[in-house]
């Protein structure tokens, strides 16, 4: 059973990706309103075959990141996984239970439909490549890829949605499934920020170490009162997007007392990534991260009005009225 993260206002397990199949994130709706590529339930398949073919040629749209259009398959599609690597990238390389950040393309092998993609909503998926949380076929095809590749696979009924089919994309339980897939970046449990060195100058704030080997940062915490207000500082910060109040993020975090400079939350001890809505989570969090750059390490300083105050979570080790400090690397919008 996995340790509870203490981040959730109202403390309910780790959130993560809804489209995982996982508990409800911002990014329901999303996934509510398309199909993606999650699953609907663990699978109990043998592995794939992978085979190199046959899958129909790209058409249009032949660039890593560009909208592809993909022909019409002619004749029958293998009863293994077929699997080709259009583009080569040079990034790292996606392992097995990793968050892969992709934008991606489902048709229909029979009829050419598109039943999804991610292009024109404009918005890449994060999706974690782990059993039941993604249909097989993904699972099998994108580890060992690298970020910077351009996948296409054809994937058959046993390693996508089974027999069941998905009835909301209009895919029947016997439908082959043509998928397109750019890997952007992929995430793991040593995943870090990336970006510059921010100086810490103030004495009176916590000081947070700008290490991206993926070890947990330090945290020194000065004997100077606490803050009475919530303060959100780079230690590293990131190019990426901002952040909005409304969005989901992945994230590497570190929590401690400010009185004690006791360590009472962490994913690195984990060896869990966290995702969650910013509305999902305590004031000060989501107030905090709103506006940081995705690639950031921030430094967070949350009063207890804007924490737990006198209701901290059962077990926590946080007393009440008790400042918190985080360190939190966002690694990802979701």
């Amino acid at each position: 059973m996995r340790r509870r993260s203490v981040l959730l206002a109202v403390p309910a397990g780790l959130v993560t990706l809804a489209g995982c199949g996982d508990e409800e994130s911002d990014k329901s709706k999303a996934s509510d309103s398309s199909p993606s590529p999650s699953a609907s339930g663990p699978s109990a398949a043998p592995a794939p075959k992978i085979v190199d073919g046959p899958l129909p040629a790209i058409t249009a749209g032949v660039k890593f990141g560009e909208k592809p259009t993909v022909a019409k398959a002619s004749g029958d599609p293998s009863k293994d996984l077929a699997v080709k690597t259009l583009i080569a990238g040079n990034g790292k390389t996606v392992v097995e239970n990793d968050y892969v950040v992709a934008n991606y393309l489902g048709q229909v092998w029979d009829s050419a439909k598109v039943f999804d993609n991610s292009y024109d909503r404009g918005t890449a998926l994060v999706i974690q490549l782990a059993q039941g949380k993604i249909i097989d076929g993904w699972r099998y095809a994108l580890t060992g890829k690298k970020a910077g590749s351009r996948v296409e696979m054809a994937v058959p009924p046993t390693w996508g949605y089974g027999t069941q089919g998905n009835a909301q994309a209009g895919i029947k339980g016997t439908d082959t499934l043509i998928f397109v897939v750019d890997v952007q970046d992929t995430f793991n449990a040593k995943s870090s920020a990336k970006g510059k060195a921010v100086a810490q100058d103030d004495a009176g704030l916590p000081k947070v170490g700008t290490n991206t080997d993926g070890a947990a940062p330090s945290i020194e915490v000065p004997k100077s009162a606490a803050p009475t207000k919530l303060v959100a500082n780079y230690v590293i910060e990131g190019d990426g997007e901002v952040v909005k109040e409304t969005e989901s993020v992945l994230v590497q975090y570190k929590g401690v007392l400010w009185d004690t400079g006791k360590e009472f939350d962490s994913s690195y001890k984990s060896g869990q990534l966290v995702s969650f809505g910013l509305s999902q989570v305590v004031k000060g969090w989501a107030q905090g991260l709103t506006g940081k750059k995705v690639g950031s390490r921030v430094m967070i300083a949350i009063p207890p009005a804007l924490g737990y105050g006198d209701n901290p979570p059962q077990g926590s080790g946080i007393e009440k009225d008790s400042v918190l400090v985080f360190s939190v690397d966002i690694l990802a919008k979701m």
